[in-house]
């Protein structure tokens, strides 16, 4: 472990798909349907009720504890994807295949199985998913 890693405070996680992405956390205490739940073309949070209704979440480090809904949730996260509008990186407590296929295929880092509860990870916290590494960095 290098110098810079032994003070960073860093969090064990299971990866999920590939790559580093790095972005102010969007966290949700609630699953999350992407089909009817986000806009891919401008990745708005739109589903009436939800706790994230009127976020964004292009950029940002997603942080759910699940996906929920339709296989069609991972064309939304492919879209968003292809639109420039994607989360940065997400994390979650479980991933299902829906969010797993979604980010493999818009390649969106993603881990899950955090060594710490997910509501550690507090919104608008800047923090770096290391996906090839297992880890979330603060």
């Amino acid at each position: 472990m290098s110098e810079s890693e032994e003070t960073a405070d860093v969090i064990d996680a299971e990866s999920i798909t590939d790559g580093v992405g790095e972005g102010e956390v969007l966290r949700s205490d609630e699953p999350i349907s992407f089909y009817g739940a986000v806009e891919p073309d401008t990745g708005k949070f739109i589903e009436e009720g939800h706790q994230l209704e009127g976020e964004n979440v292009a950029g940002k480090v997603l942080v759910f504890p699940r996906g929920k809904g339709s296989t069609v949730g991972s064309y939304v996260l492919y879209g968003l994807a292809q639109n420039g509008v994607a989360p940065a990186a997400i994390v979650n407590e479980e991933t299902e295949t829906i969010v797993a296929t979604g980010a493999i295929l818009g390649e969106i880092p993603s881990v899950d199985s955090l060594a710490a509860p997910l509501d550690t990870l507090a919104n608008g916290e800047v923090v770096t998913v290391d996906a090839d590494a297992g880890v979330v960095r603060r």
